[in-house]
């Protein structure tokens, strides 16, 4: 029985006439998740694991029922600086995650569409968006958003500002690393300071900031650390595993729970045995509910996704003595900001560093920066001699990601990654 599909059905009946009900019982059933993976956790998941899995459900669950306390974001918003605010960065794609987990993305995304909303938008966003306008997603305090990265952010927080009177932030991030693109954005934050301190009261705080920063810098040293010794050993995870890391590296980074996850993910890693699996580079976002994925890849002592480029977009030391510059550098220097040749050259460089055994590309219905430059990235490993595979389909809605297409090439993939040589190229 899938108890998740279950539970989403309930909530289903609820809202087209009582979506009030239906947001208390997703709010509920997140709770109920939070208190699952903390008491009955699967037992072949890592301690450290396990811990991320609780606390970024809960963060979810406490910004829901408290909205006074959480802000609407993209995972690329500088969420230190909120952080010091009292609000808690809950981003658009993590929410839309977390209603296709209820299985309720169909409905969602049919609610967009039917309001105009264009079919080839992605499918994180149409999701969000139905999700807001079916009214089961308490208003937030303020809203942040970037340029950068994704097209479709502007856009949907646009939309969010007029269609419930939200006040939002865009910051416009150069694409090129300059001084004076340094201090353009540096202005931007300041003017978000400003509203941040209208909106909620507080003062800002540079010293917290800048401790936040330090936390930062400390929390990617041990999963750099990590990273090394995960090259020999095992360290079993899942497909679901890969999109919580989202919450460390991003949405919550710079906390003291997330500095203590990678300090005991570095540490538990040391205890696990050698291992000989295939490693795959994972390039964009993991369809979670994708069968034949989940098959080979979650809790697989064959073949794992070893890391991916999402949780290493930004790995350089942030300055924490000046603080809003060592934010505004993170966002423009990020490798999925400005040419494609920057998250080329990073990718690449990380297969190497780390010693993958091939990458594999999702391109999720919608993103264009992804479907775009896969194949640009292809030629850029080929010459690496790093094999690749692009998959397509949908990180959200399950109707636009058919099962047999995908087994049929990622088996294919993995029989020539075995005989090796040109083939797997």
């Amino acid at each position: 029985m899938n108890v998740a599909k279950s539970y989403g059905d309930m909530v289903r009946r609820n809202l087209p006439d009582n979506p009030e009900k239906a947001g208390s019982q997703i709010r509920k059933g997140l709770r109920l998740e939070s208190f699952r993976c903390k008491h009955f956790a699967d037992k072949r998941m890592p301690k450290a694991y396990q811990y991320l899995n609780e606390m970024s459900i809960r963060l979810v669950a406490d910004a829901l029922e408290h909205p006074e306390t959480y802000a609407w974001t993209n995972i690329f918003a500088p969420v230190e600086l909120l952080r010091g605010f009292g609000l808690t960065s809950v981003s658009m794609e993590c929410l839309a995650s977390y209603l296709s987990g209820f299985y309720l993305e169909d409905y969602f995304i049919d609610t967009a569409e039917n309001l105009g909303i264009a079919s080839t938008l992605c499918s994180y966003h149409k999701n969000f968006i139905g999700a807001v306008e079916a009214g089961i997603l308490p208003d937030p305090v303020f809203g942040v958003t970037t340029s950068m990265v994704c097209d479709g952010n502007v856009n949907t927080f646009r939309y969010l500002k007029e269609a419930r009177n939200l006040d939002t932030y865009v910051l416009d991030i150069p694409r090129e690393w300059s001084p004076a693109a340094e201090q353009y954005v540096v202005r931007q934050l300041k003017e978000l300071i400003t509203l941040l301190e209208k909106k909620t009261g507080r003062s800002y705080d540079e010293a917290a900031l800048s401790e936040a920063i330090r936390r930062e810098n400390e929390s990617k040293k041990y999963y750099l650390e990590f990273l090394e010794t995960r090259k020999t050993r095992a360290y079993p995870g899942t497909l679901t595993l890969a999109l919580f890391m989202l919450f460390a590296t991003h949405l919550d980074i710079g906390s003291e729970w997330v500095l203590n996850f990678f300090k005991m993910m570095n540490e538990e890693i040391k205890t696990f045995p050698v291992s000989d699996e295939t490693r795959l580079f994972w390039v964009h976002l993991e369809p979670y509910a994708q069968p034949t994925l989940r098959e080979y890849l979650n809790y697989n002592d064959k073949y794992s996704i070893f890391c991916d480029d999402f949780n290493l977009d930004y790995m350089e030391e942030m300055d924490a003595d000046h603080p809003l510059e060592a934010l505004a550098r993170k966002m423009i220097r990020n490798i999925y900001n400005g040419d494609f040749t920057r998250k080329e050259e990073a990718i690449a460089s990380y297969i190497k560093q780390f010693g993958c055994d091939a990458a594999v590309e999702f391109c999720h219905w919608g993103c264009r920066q992804s479907a775009g430059g896969a194949n640009l990235l292809k030629e850029r490993l080929r010459e690496e001699r790093v094999p690749m595979l692009i998959l397509d389909g949908d990180a959200v809605d399950r109707r636009n990601c058919p099962d047999g297409q995908i087994r049929t090439r990622f088996e294919a993939f993995l029989e020539l990654l075995k005989q090796g040589g040109e083939n797997a190229l």
